[in-house]
């Protein structure tokens, strides 16, 4: 077998300050209840995965895979079928230098042979209620600590050891898989619909091995309730206790205490409050609302479709969006720091290091029940292209037995063996906070001109200013069960972080924030690895019915499109803009 060094990536990061781009006030709404319902074998070290250069090498412990249903071949055929296994004579190897640890070798292969999971059969008394982690109790916490302590001092070649456990996401976020028949695609969790299942079943395992270890089959993790006022704030179990195992010292020290600010400048913030202001609260509450309650689509939600020989970086859905800004709200700033690359919450392939982090997608998880079961106008769609739901992951069980599992047998949570706490949800009622800035519109029946047609930008283009651009519209008069969707087609390094917002017919008006129906939303990255220069192509996707209903500009014939960067060492390009007509679902 062969060994891998762990790594901590310390390289010198200093980022460029762009424009900022404000935002405006409104009143806070009141809030409003809504219900919710075979042992492995010794290795020598912590196996991790990034990416790298390609050579063959023997299958580590400690690693997730993916699997597809079928047998691939690299003709285009194979498109849409469901994903491909690792291939086993195309394994990665990367190297990195950090100052403190020197060079490490990092390599990853496909997983051994494996059996299908079986889940346990339901069982009343053993069913898991995951808390929110502000309202726990003391027997709680100190259950909590406990497991983790535990966890923490298994032996590092033990897959159940937190540095195992913190290495399978290591190995699903840089490239460290490639796909049998598609030698040049990686397979890469993040940034399309494969987010949200991943996570849910590598939750799962992680909390059933804590459970195993305190002999507590009913220990569930706590959900960092980051959706409510309350709990916009890194939890007080994380952050009190240096000498906690829950503690981390590789948190951004500035927020250990402060409001989270899910709108802020990661290369230019103020001071951050600790008691937040009704704009602050505000503001948030108007992103979650765009964000969750009004991106009814699965694209929207989840991100875009990822199917065997594609590449997997296409689009961020608005869940994993918000889950990007927080990670880096966590995560030592670079910026503040510069012998920091935004470890551990803030770059990929270190998150899973945090105890928080497990906190933090618990939520994550909680939000996406919430998405499919419990929003107004009934229960949105959950994942349904046949051959995404029998795409598989691959993990170790709390009996260290490597199986098999697939999204389609995920889908409800409560099939698993848990649920959640029910907490109010402010942010379904915020819509109200939303209002147009722009007030030189005539009668909203009348159709609104442009009164300043902007010059057609010329791409690819670099965003390192505010820019302006007239996008036209599909002719008025075409398929009703069709929605329209802003496409912005972005090229980016996946090893740096970027944000820029997006405004649809500001007028010229660039304080524009959340609570302005101006406001189109946010691109937002979180980087993978430091050492990893990787151009990536992504399409970021706005809705645009509801904005353009918003602005009385449905029967507009072009809209005014405006990108303005928030932050970012290098400037993103944009390969084009453009507007679609898709079919309307749910």
């Amino acid at each position: 077998m062969a060994s891998i060094s762990f790594l901590i990536n310390m390289n010198l990061y200093a980022a460029q300050s762009l424009p900022i781009c404000g935002s405006f006030s409104s009143l806070f709404p009141p809030f409003q209840k809504t219900r919710q319902r075979s042992k492995s074998k010794r290795h020598h070290a912590l196996r991790v995965a990034c990416s790298g250069d390609t050579n063959r090498r023997d299958i580590l412990i400690g690693l997730g895979g993916l699997y597809g249903a079928t047998s691939l071949s690299s003709n285009l055929s194979a498109l849409g079928l469901p994903l491909s296994p690792p291939d086993p004579t195309n394994c990665v190897t990367s190297t990195v230098v950090t100052p403190e640890n020197g060079t490490f070798k990092i390599e990853c292969c496909p997983p051994p042979p494996f059996t299908d999971y079986v889940i346990p059969a339901s069982n009343n008394t053993q069913f898991r209620i995951r808390k929110a982690a502000h309202l726990v109790d003391d027997e709680y916490i100190a259950k909590y600590k406990e497991a983790i302590r535990r966890m923490k001092a298994l032996p590092d070649d033990d897959p159940r050891s937190f540095k195992q456990q913190a290495a399978v996401h290591c190995a699903y976020c840089a490239g460290g898989y490639k796909q049998k028949g598609f030698p040049d695609k990686d397979i890469d969790v993040h940034e399309s619909w494969l987010f949200a299942p991943f996570h849910r079943w590598y939750l799962y395992f992680f909390e059933r091995i804590l459970g195993s270890l305190i002999g507590d089959p009913t220990f569930a993790l706590p959900y960092w309730n980051w959706d409510h006022p309350n709990g916009m704030r890194m939890p007080s179990i994380f952050t009190t206790d240096t000498t906690s195992p829950l503690y981390d010292p590789l948190r951004d020290s500035r927020h250990l205490a402060a409001f989270m600010d899910l709108n802020f400048n990661f290369d230019k913030e103020d001071k951050p409050h600790v008691n937040p202001t009704i704009k602050e609260i505000n503001d948030n509450l108007a992103t979650l609302h765009r964000e969750f309650l009004l991106k009814t689509d699965q694209t929207d939600f989840f991100g875009a479709p990822y199917h065997a020989g594609a590449n997997p970086n296409t689009s961020y859905g608005s869940l994993e969006t918000v889950h990007n800004t927080i990670h880096m709200w966590t995560g030592v700033n670079p910026v503040t720091n510069p012998k920091s690359n935004g470890e551990n919450m803030g770059i990929l392939y270190s998150a899973a290091r945090d105890p928080i982090f497990y906190c933090h997608h618990s939520n994550v998880d909680r939000i996406w029940n919430i998405w499919t079961t419990q929003l107004p106008g009934g229960p949105r769609s959950n994942f349904s292209d046949p051959d995404y739901l029998e795409t598989s992951y691959f993990f170790y069980d709390e009996n260290k037995n490597y199986v098999r599992v697939k999204v389609k047998d995920c889908l409800d949570s409560t099939r698993l063996g848990y649920d959640y706490q029910r907490a109010d949800l402010p942010w379904l009622n915020a819509g109200g906070l939303i209002k147009r800035k722009s007030l030189s519109r005539v009668a909203p029946k009348q159709v609104f001109k442009v009164t300043k047609i902007l010059p057609t930008l010329q791409f690819p283009l670099i965003v390192d200013s505010i820019l302006r651009t007239t996008v036209n519209r599909p002719k008025v008069g075409a398929n009703p069960l069709e929605r329209e969707v802003l496409v912005i087609d972005v090229e980016y390094d996946k090893g740096q972080r970027v944000r820029f917002d997006v405004f649809i017919n500001d007028e010229d008006d660039d304080d524009i924030g959340p609570q302005d129906a101006e406001f189109g939303g946010s691109f937002v990255t979180l980087p993978h690895h430091a050492n990893q220069t990787k151009v990536s192509s992504s399409s970021f996707r706005i809705p645009l019915n509801n904005l353009l209903q918003a602005l009385d500009a449905t029967n507009d014939e072009s809209i005014t499109v405006t990108l303005c960067p928030k932050y970012g060492k290098v400037p993103v390009t944009i390969k084009g803009i453009k507007i679609e007509r898709v079919p309307l679902l749910k």
